[in-house]
């Protein structure tokens, strides 16, 4: 071979080891995946979904989601698998017990044979807890003419503080919900209690709070039993008795039960209609036949009140 020749053939040789190279180094590039973080979306108070794409190159390729307060992250979601396409794909993840209004960082982690790549940090703040009310009313039910609380809770973001309104809807509930009392600011923690003084009718309470979007309570409904009194006399006749008392309000004509305490349970012995008393209250009468034991009466009513026992009475 000439010197001529041996020159050319060596550089043949040089410009194929070259090509071999490159080719070796793009085939290794393209097989690790491309990864590109996206978007947050349906981002709450409490839950995210994260999403990116991923391009496998051909390997099979699996694929999550780093994520935290910083981007040193500190959260991973589990692992899914992306496929070994030779197209970009979509991938996404919810995450939840994310902590309302707090910046979080992600990225998207793809993995396969060559190795893993990472997208680019992407961030997000999640939204307040909205606001939202919870009431009860206790005690429940009360005696005609008591008093009684409504109480409740404000939860959500920014619920110290607030001034809240409460409204009440008596019996037959066709007046519509009112304010009644004063307003008050919810505590620290969001809590608040309202006194109701005097109550005369089962009523329906909610909880307002005063603002131009106003957050409406569920309603809680405070029953009102009538007020009885029962009383216990002798008569000329032997093993009878009189039991006599007073309903308050007055229910004219609402019908009254007398009954023996036997065995733990009521036994009906006789039965009376309430009699006009005056404009508040009515009255009504009875003579029993009695045994030794413990009798009560029971006033039966529908409407603005509900019905109610007497105290218990000793028969000797």
């Amino acid at each position: 071979m000439t010197h001529a020749a041996w020159a050319r053939a060596s550089l043949v040789a040089l410009a194929l080891g070259a090509a071999t190279l490159a080719l070796t180094a793009a085939t290794a590039a393209a097989s690790v995946a491309s990864v590109s973080t996206g978007p947050a979306k349906l981002v709450s108070y409490a839950t995210a979904t994260l999403t990116g794409t991923i391009d496998p190159h051909g390997q099979d390729t699996s694929y999550f989601f780093q994520y935290g307060p910083t981007k040193a992250y500190g959260s991973q979601t589990a692992v899914a698998d992306a496929g070994h396409g030779t197209r970009t794909v979509r991938v996404s993840f919810p995450v939840s017990g994310l902590q309302p209004v707090t910046r979080y960082h992600f990225r998207l982690i793809a993995v396969n044979a060559s190795g893993a790549s990472a997208g680019g940090d992407v961030s997000f703040t999640t939204k307040k807890v909205p606001l939202s009310l919870a009431i009860l009313v206790a005690p429940n039910p009360v005696i005609f003419g008591a008093n009684m609380f409504v109480q409740g809770t404000l939860s959500g973001t920014g619920n110290g503080g607030v001034p809240v309104a409460l409204q009440a809807n008596p019996f037959p509930y066709l007046q519509g919900f009112a304010n009644i009392g004063n307003a008050e600011l919810t505590t620290a923690t969001g809590s608040f209690s309202f006194p109701v003084l005097g109550l005369a009718a089962t009523t329906q309470f909610r909880v307002v709070t005063i603002a131009s979007h106003p957050v409406v309570s569920p309603i809680a409904v405070e029953s009102v039993a009538v007020r009885v009194t029962s009383h216990v006399t002798r008569t000329g006749r032997r093993h009878f008795a009189r039991i006599y008392g007073t309903v308050t309000p007055a229910v004219d004509g609402a019908q009254v039960g007398i009954l023996r305490i036997a065995h733990g349970r009521g036994v009906p012995v006789a039965g009376a209609f309430l009699r006009h008393r005056n404009a508040s209250s009515s009255s009504y009468s009875r003579v029993v036949h009695v045994h030794p034991g413990a009798y009560r009466v029971l006033v039966v009513t529908n409407g603005a009140q509900i019905s109610n026992y007497g105290r218990p009475l000793l028969i000797g």
